[in-house]
Formats: C-alpha cells, structure tokens, sequence
C-alpha cells in the first residue's frame, strides 16, 4: 500500500509537470464540452515510437469524427502512468503489460481495452535491443552478469526480458546490476561510461547506434514469440461510468493502429512531433508492429517470467484484465 501511495505522488507530480500536445491544456473533462459535443481526454503517454498511432490518428481524424479530441500527457513509463488513470487525472493510459498485471496482481483497479504495440519477433530487426557501446567487450546476454544495465523502470517488462536474455544465453540474471534511467537518458548514459549496457526501444536505440553503439541481445524476442509488450488501459470506474466514450477510444485506436501499420513514413514524421529526435535518426528506427488484437499466449509467457522473477505475490487475473 505505501508503494501505491507513493506511485501516486509520483503520477501528480508528472501530470502537473509534463502536460504536453493539448492545445487547450485543460483538464480532462467526462462530460461533453460545449464546442460541438467533444469529449476531451487525458491519455498518459511515453515519449516513445510506440505511441505514434495515438498522434497520428488525432492528425487524420479518427478520434475527432467520434467526438473525442485527446490531450496527451508524457511519462517514463508505464508504472508511473498506472496510478495517474488509477486516480483520475488520466482517462485513458498507455502501459506495458506488466505494469498492467502488477496492478491487477494487487487489486488495483485498471482494465486493458485496446492493443497497445507488439515486438516485430525478430532478432537484430526488433525495436528493442541491450546495446553496449562501441569496443565493448560485452559480446552477449551472459556477459551483463555483474554489469550495469539501464531499463527505464525497474522490476518491469524490460528488467524481466533482459533477465530472460541472461538466461537463454546461460548467464544469471540476478548478478545483473540494473539501474533505472529515462529512455531519452540512455544514449548520453552510455556514451559517457555510466552504464555498461541498456535496455533501449526506439527512438534510442538508433541514436545510441548512431554513437557507435552495438546491439548485443533482443530482449523482448527472447521473451516470447510475437511479444504484446503494451496496451492502452482505463480504470474500471471510468469505463463502467462512461462506457460509450471507453467504445470511441476502442474504435478510433483500432483504426489508428491499422494506419500506422500501414503508413511507416508518416509514423516517423509524425514521431518529430512528440521527441527531439532529428529526422535523420527517425528515418533509420526500427518500427514494432501494432496489430488489431493482443497475443495473449505470449502475455500468458511474460506473466510466467514476471512470476520466476518475483514481481508477483498474487498472480494476476488475465480474464479481467485483457479486452
């Protein structure tokens, strides 16, 4: 209960810092507004490629035609999103999956409503990888054992599938040192020593690669095959309170994914908007995969790892959490 708590102090202080991508930059509000019927929504966000579809679909409509207009919100990740829809501040969030199950593991109230991005389940093509810097003498997962390694959260989705690495490699994942930094921090982290490896997604990864980096594991490849790694969450109150609202977010993310899949070039372009990438970097990144439906086999593979590794002192229910 303290952690909880204390992931709720954190949640208020990042809405009331990090508000960014709403032209009102006004509350979220359950009722329709007074400008022709839209319902304007706090998502919580992670400044990160995943995400585009969200942006480009607020660009080509598909919310707008619903009545909803989305004001994004950005965070490091997932856990720190949770507690901002838990309390309200959020009405819809972006998490990764094991954030999504720790909560549910511990009777917090939050509910998976639409697919989030999946691993491209390819190794050396995935948008996710432990990169070491140029001349390291890291060469694979087993040689993390007693070195620093950057995830942006500890105890989540990226520490257990580097861990899972470790293991497929023959190593022991508990003689890795992880530390806990941004993921727009890694690429300088690295650079300069800090860190012995990192756990980067794009667009980090091609700016660390663009350094000299080098990957050296694919850690949500390892995981499991064809990995949902995030989905887009509401709390149970709000969607039992405003179920036809929880529909047009379903419907216009839906159609956002779709697009995304469908229009690489334009998630780049449209990836500028949100980060401080250069457009030569964006050109380079490794796109994930936004399929219509989550894999639950493979959800069902990470909870197993989550529980090897401790996270859980209950195990989740996957049937109320997933749509």
């Amino acid at each position: 209960m303290r952690r909880l708590l204390a992931g709720l102090a954190v949640g208020a202080f990042l809405v009331a810092t990090s508000a960014c991508g709403s032209s009102d930059g006004g509350g979220a509000s359950d009722k329709n507004s007074s400008s022709g019927g839209t319902t304007t929504v706090k998502v919580g966000v992670i400044p990160i490629v995943d995400v585009a579809p969200l942006y480009l679909g607020q660009k080509e409509g598909f919310y707008s035609k619903r009545g909803l207009k989305l004001s994004m919100t950005t965070a490091n990740g997932g856990a720190a999103i949770v507690p901002g829809v838990v309390s309200g501040q959020f009405q819809f969030g972006f998490s990764n999956v094991t954030s999504l199950m720790l909560a549910q593991s511990q009777n917090v109230q939050v509910k998976a409503i639409a697919n989030g991005v999946a691993s491209t389940g390819v190794s050396g093509k995935d948008f996710g990888a432990v990169v070491v810097k140029k001349g390291s003498s890291l060469k694979s997962a087993k040689d993390l054992e007693g070195k620093k390694v950057a995830v942006n959260t500890l105890k989540n989705i990226n520490e257990t599938a580097v861990r899972e690495s470790v293991r497929k490699a023959g190593g022991d994942p508990d003689k890795v040192k992880f530390v806990e930094l941004a993921f727009d921090q890694m690429p300088a982290a690295l650079d300069k020593g800090q860190i012995d490896a990192a756990m980067a997604v794009e667009p980090a990864l091609t700016t660390m690669l663009g350094q000299g980096a080098t990957q050296i594991a694919w850690p949500l490849v390892d995981a499991a095959p064809d990995l949902t790694v995030a989905m887009y969450f509401t709390s149970t109150s709000y969607a039992s309170k405003n179920p036809d609202v929880v529909k047009k977010f379903q419907e216009a993310t839906a159609e956002s994914l779709a697009y995304a899949d469908a229009h690489p070039d334009e998630v780049r372009q449209i990836v500028a908007t949100y980060t401080q990438v250069p457009a030569t970097v964006l050109a380079k990144v490794i796109l994930p995969k936004w399929p219509a439906e989550a894999n639950r086999s493979s959800i069902e593979a990470l909870e197993k790892l989550s529980e090897t590794d401790g996270l859980f002192k209950t195990a989740p229910d996957l049937d109320k959490l997933l749509p």
